[in-house]
């Protein structure tokens, strides 16, 4: 599946619209110091993604983890997982298959497949699939971000992370199999890609 929009238009593009309250603003501006403080020291951050399932608003934030770190030039890696495995639902894929993203099937399985994500302009990619926070593919030691928004009673509390931020996002399942499905996921897509604009854009100036 191919897109008329490149990932680079839309990351710009979404953070040029976004409007963010205080208390946002606020919030992604101390993720953003946590990161850098922890790039001072080791010279590369580990972000994990983390919500209970691992398909939808965590993938987003992988995904677009790994983007922000390639155009803004830092050494961050971005991981994602739960905790509980499930899939890296189909229309997470889709939404990022539009905005320019391609997945290519590196493990099929119909319960949970595994994609090699990239994008246009790098060589790099990330491995996409639903896991547990802590599997083996997520490195060690990581800044965890949890995206379950304020409803969701589960949303999972890691201990072992460096850092802990919470940063929620409405989750976009409720707009499954409806008319709105298709719009709704691409509003979750273009918050999460302007909020890591915004987080590592404050993380490179600080290190320029």
């Amino acid at each position: 599946m191919t897109s008329a929009i490149s990932s680079e238009n839309f990351f710009l593009n979404a953070y040029n619209k976004i409007t963010l309250s205080d208390d946002r603003k606020n919030l992604l501006l101390k993720i953003s110091e946590g990161i850098i403080e922890e790039y001072k020291k080791e010279g590369v951050v580990n972000l994990n993604f983390i919500c209970t399932h691992n398909s939808r608003r965590s993938q987003l934030g992988q995904v677009w983890g790994f983007f922000a770190a390639n155009y803004f030039d830092l050494n961050i890696n971005s991981f994602s997982g739960g905790t509980e495995v499930t899939a890296f639902f189909k229309n997470t894929v889709k939404t990022l298959q539009k905005v320019g993203f391609t997945f290519h099937l590196g493990n099929f399985s119909h319960q949970n497949p595994k994609y090699i994500i990239s994008f246009d302009g790098t060589t790099k990619s990330i491995l996409g699939f639903s896991k547990r926070y802590d599997d083996v593919e997520n490195k060690n030691p990581f800044i965890a971000i949890t995206t379950c928004n304020n409803a969701d009673t589960n949303c999972p509390f890691i201990p072992e992370a460096i850092y802990r931020f919470h940063l929620p996002f409405v989750d976009p399942k409720a707009s499954d199999n409806t008319e709105l499905q298709d719009e709704t996921y691409l509003k979750t897509n273009q918050q999460i890609a302007a909020e890591m604009y915004f987080i590592f854009s404050e993380v490179k100036k600080a290190l320029v």
